[in-house]
C-alpha cells in the first residue's frame, strides 16, 4: 500500500473500532462509570496502571480496586484511614498487589494536596511535539514522598527507554477529544497532536506488518518511529490510529 491507500484503510478500521461497542471489552470502561473529574481520572490510572495480561481479568480487578474504595476514587485518596488502606492488602493483580495500590493511593493523594492534581502534573512538562518528558518527571512526583521501592516499577519511565504504553492509554483516555465517546477527553491542557501510541505486543506486530514501524522492540525508540508515522497520517489527532492498529492485532489477528 502507498501511504495515500494505508491512511484509508487505517481510517476505515479506526471508524469500525472507534465505536461505543469498544467500551464494553476495554479497561477504558472503568473511568466512564463517574461524571466527577476526579473520579474519572484517579479510576482511569488506577485501571490504565494494572492494563497488562488478560483483558477479562483487567476489567474484572479494576472494578475491584473501585469497589474497594467504596466506588468513590477521589474521596477515598483524599479521606482514607490507615484501617482503610489495610482492606487494599488483599488486592492483588499479577505482580501489583496491595502494598502497591496503599503506595499509589498516598501518592495520589500527594499529587493532589500538593501538586494541584494528576492534569496538572501530566501538563506541566509537556514539549511541543511530545509528552514522553511530561510522563517521567511525573514518575519523579509521583515517587516524592516515602514509598517502597518494588513499587516504583508499576509506573513506567519514557526517559529509560520504555515504551510506558499503559500511561501512554490512559493520556489518551484523559486528553484525546473522541467524537465516537470512547476516549472521555476531560483534560484540556493537553493537545492530543501530542500524545503517544499505547504500544503494545498487538499493535507493534500490525505496525510492522503495515510498514509503520521498523525497530523490533516494543520500546521508547519504537513509540518515537511509530508516531512520527502516524502524526504523518494525522497531525492533530495521531493517536486515533491505536484503535485500528488494536484492533486489527486483537480482533482480526492481522
Amino acid at each position: 500500500m502507498n501511504k495515500s491507500e494505508l491512511k484509508d484503510f487505517l481510517d476505515e478500521k479506526v471508524l469500525q473500532y472507534n465505536t461505543l461497542d469498544f467500551i464494553e471489552s476495554d479497561p477504558v470502561q472503568i473511568p466512564h462509570l463517574f461524571s466527577r473529574k476526579e473520579d474519572i481520572e484517579i479510576a482511569g490510572f488506577l485501571s490504565a496502571t494494572i492494563a497488562w495480561g488478560n483483558r477479562t481479568m483487567i476489567i474484572k480487578n479494576s472494578h475491584r480496586m473501585i469497589d474497594l474504595m467504596g466506588n468513590a476514587p477521589f474521596d477515598f485518596v483524599m479521606s482514607h484511614s490507615e484501617e482503610d488502606l489495610q482492606r487494599l492488602e488483599t488486592f492483588v493483580h499479577r505482580t501489583f498487589n496491595g502494598q502497591d495500590f496503599s503506595s499509589f493511593i498516598k501518592s495520589l493523594q500527594n499529587i493532589y494536596l500538593n501538586h494541584n492534581g494528576l492534569e496538572a502534573v501530566f501538563s506541566k512538562h509537556q514539549e511541543r511535539a511530545s509528552i514522553q518528558k511530561s510522563i517521567s518527571e511525573f514518575k519523579k512526583t509521583f515517587f516524592e514522598i516515602p514509598h517502597q521501592n518494588r513499587t516504583q516499577k508499576h509506573v513506567s519511565d519514557p526517559m529509560n527507554g520504555s515504551a510506558a504504553k499503559r500511561i501512554n492509554m490512559f493520556l489518551r483516555w484523559m486528553c484525546r477529544q473522541d467524537s465516537k465517546g470512547v476516549d472521555l477527553g476531560i483534560w484540556k491542557s493537553i493537545p492530543p497532536a501530542i500524545l503517544s501510541c499505547p504500544l503494545d505486543v498487538h499493535s507493534g506486530n500490525v505496525a510492522r506488518k503495515l510498514g509503520l514501524l521498523a525497530r523490533k522492540q516494543n520500546d521508547g525508540k519504537a513509540v518515537a518511529e511509530l508516531d512520527a508515522k502516524l502524526r504523518k497520517l494525522d497531525p492533530n489527532d495521531p493517536v486515533k490510529y491505536d484503535f485500528a492498529l488494536f484492533g486489527l492485532g486483537v480482533f482480526e489477528g492481522f
